[in-house]
């Protein structure tokens, strides 16, 4: 039985969609755009939501910045989410410490990981 033209078409041109899809998919939530690791104070760590109960924390970094000859307190919040219940239950009782976190940013979130780009998936230090 001979495959018509337009069917190879067709067959083609849906492999095509389904490749660019899958691809789409891997990198926009899958594939890890950068690591790094943040140093800061604890400013709130949770666990949230309604149906994929997910922890979310935030962390602030403060350090000096030099503008024009003058020296200022800068602070930046650091909002991530966690994944390994080993970490969160660290984090939950490193509330008000200066924490070192190692993470994962990914370009998109799933529901299931969390709120944020940003992955913890480890702390180096805690004091």
């Amino acid at each position: 039985m001979a495959i018509t033209r337009k069917a190879k078409i067709i067959t083609t041109t849906s492999t095509i969609v389904v490749l660019a899809l899958a691809a789409f998919i891997y990198f926009r939530y899958c594939f890890v755009y950068s690591t790094g690791v943040n140093a800061g104070e604890i400013n709130y760590f949770q666990e949230e939501g309604v149906v994929f109960k997910t922890y979310e924390g935030k962390m602030i970094q403060s350090g000096f910045k030099s503008a024009g000859g003058m020296n200022n307190l800068q602070s930046n919040a650091f909002k991530f989410s966690v994944t390994d219940q080993r970490v969160a239950e660290r984090l939950m009782r490193a509330s008000g410490k200066h924490v070192e976190l190692r993470w994962k940013r990914y370009f998109g979130t799933l529901p299931w990981r969390g709120n944020s780009q940003f992955i913890v998936t480890e702390i180096l230090s805690e004091q």
